[in-house]
This record gives C-alpha cells, sequence and structure tokens, in this order.
C-alpha cells in the first residue's frame, strides 16, 4: 500500500500559509479547519510546517506576545516528507520515529498532498475489515 492510495481517497488539497502570516491568524485556520498542522510555503516551496505543538512549545516559552508574531518564529524549519509511491507502513515508522504527525507529500519538487498519522490510522482500520471480511466470507464458503 503506497501515500497514493491514502491521497485518492482524502484528496491532495493541502492548506497552508506563507512564513510572515501571523501565528494568531494561522490558529484561527486551524480552528476553523479542525486540522493539526499547516506548511508553511514561500512561493510553493516549503518554508517550514506549523503543528499544534509548535503553537503550544512557543506559548508556553515566550507567552501570549507571540501570537502577533509571524508563523515563522514558531514553525517547524526542518521537514521530513515523502512521495507517493512510498509505502504506508514505511511512513507510519518514520512518523513515529521522529514523533510527528503530519507529512508533506512531495513529487518533483512540488506539494501534492499532506498525510496525517490519523489518515494512517483510518486506513489501516479499513485495510484489517476488509481482510476480516474476506476471512469470514472464506469460512462460510469452505
Amino acid at each position: 500500500m503506497t501515500v497514493r492510495a491514502i491521497l485518492d481517497t482524502k484528496g491532495h488539497h493541502v492548506q497552508s500559509v506563507e512564513p510572515g502570516t501571523k501565528l494568531a491568524d494561522a490558529i484561527r485556520i486551524l480552528s476553523q479547519r479542525r486540522i493539526g498542522a499547516l506548511l508553511v510555503l514561500d512561493q510553493g516551496r516549503i518554508e517550514g510546517i506549523l503543528s499544534e505543538r509548535d503553537i503550544v512549545r512557543v506559548l508556553g516559552e515566550r507567552g501570549a506576545s507571540v501570537l502577533e508574531e509571524p508563523v515563522s518564529s514558531a514553525m517547524t524549519r526542518k521537514v521530513v516528507s515523502c512521495r507517493e509511491k512510498d509505502t504506508v507502513s514505511a511512513m507510519m515508522e518514520v512518523m513515529t520515529n521522529g514523533k510527528f504527525r503530519h507529512l508533506p507529500v512531495v513529487e518533483d519538487g512540488r506539494v501534492v498532498g499532506l498525510i496525517s498519522i490519523g489518515d494512517i490510522v483510518k486506513w489501516r482500520v479499513g485495510e484489517y475489515e476488509s481482510e476480516q471480511e474476506a476471512l469470514r466470507e472464506y469460512i462460510k464458503t469452505a
């Protein structure tokens, strides 16, 4: 199973902001869209990723005044990405080992999607349910 299968089901739309966007505005987007992270893009190039964890960390360190600062002051700059042909199990391992929950999907230098650990878990649960149903049908006909 590949990352492309998840994107084909969930869609390829990626919510993003520019590095100069105020942190308060980015938080509003996260809240309105009910998502856990935003890619930070500058002319289509990944500059970073802003997650709920980043926001909590920077608020804890510097207080509420950080809300008026740009997202570039709070984002994670080292962004790990994957490709559509990567396997879901390999990306689950990458995310677990790296202790992050969001992974941009990049093809030919262009962002084509974003997957989360929640997307992977949902996909895996669906896989297991399909396998169980296939086994039940096999037992019925045996």
